[in-house]
């Protein structure tokens, strides 16, 4: 058995992996979450965190939103740390701007989980073309959704819908897809 270790910095990007996790991990692989209580937490007890866990066949994924800060230099950051920690393999995702994009970038997921009818549609309107882009996702979606969408409850409504085919607007999205792909990939290639 091999561990995949999420460390996030909210529980919404917990309750949105849990919607995706079936559809990519083999059953051999369980995965695990570390939240932190934000982005300053996730920051500074990220590499204490990953050094300590010392359990055999453990794979690690970082995933943290860019919000207004440069992904490369937040990228490199966290991956140097995970390499003081001992886990230079780790794989380091940033959502950009904030894990609300990936929902915009897939509004037909966000109707079905939530029931709004039609919403779809708004998917071919310029703003929705890369959604991405958008700095303040969250606002963005809590307004399209007439503020049904809640950040625990909504991410576990919508988790589930997510295509996970690249279809998916949102570039970090696929990013994110790819890299937990990559390691499955890797797992077994050591089982081989």
């Amino acid at each position: 058995m091999h561990t995949l270790v999420f460390c996030l910095e909210e529980r919404s990007a917990w309750e949105m992996l849990k919607g995706i996790l079936p559809k990519l991990l083999p059953e051999s692989v369980i995965a695990k979450p570390i939240i932190f209580e934000g982005k300053s937490d996730l920051d500074k007890r990220l590499e204490k965190r990953m050094r300590l866990w010392l359990a055999p066949n453990t794979h690690f994924l970082v995933l943290r939103d860019k919000d207004s800060g440069d992904c490369h230099q937040v990228k490199s950051v966290l991956a140097e740390k995970a390499r003081t920690a001992g886990r230079a393999d780790a794989v380091i995702r940033i959502a950009c701007h904030e894990l609300e994009s990936f929902y915009l970038g897939d509004l037909r997921s966000v109707e079905r989980g939530l029931g709004i009818r039609k919403l779809s549609k708004l998917q071919s309107k310029r703003k929705f073309r890369d959604p991405d882009a958008i700095a303040n996702a969250a606002e963005v979606l809590s307004i399209v959704t007439e503020r049904t969408y809640q950040k625990i409850s909504g991410s576990r409504a919508i988790s589930c819908h997510l295509a996970i085919d690249g279809t998916n607007r949102s570039q970090s999205y696929n990013v994110l897809v790819t890299g937990i792909r990559e390691i499955v990939e890797r797992i077994n290639e050591i089982k081989i």
